[in-house]
């Protein structure tokens, strides 16, 4: 596993970091910093939790 930048919508929003054979979420963007420091087992997780926060998050809808 390698540092991976992850994106939301065509821009980047954070980056993934390898982590005891997870990945912790490492975000660079405001309406993604609830997930900050999270641990996922792997890039489709980390993309499935942004957009469910991005659907259902304080800012849905902005």
């Amino acid at each position: 596993m390698t540092n991976q930048v992850i994106e939301y919508a065509g821009q980047p929003v954070g980056i993934a970091v390898p982590e005891n054979g997870n990945l912790k979420f490492i975000a660079v963007k405001f309406h993604v910093m609830e997930l900050d420091n999270h641990v996922y087992p792997s890039v489709a997780a980390v993309q499935h939790a942004i957009r469910t926060l991005a659907s259902h998050g304080p800012h849905a809808g902005a």
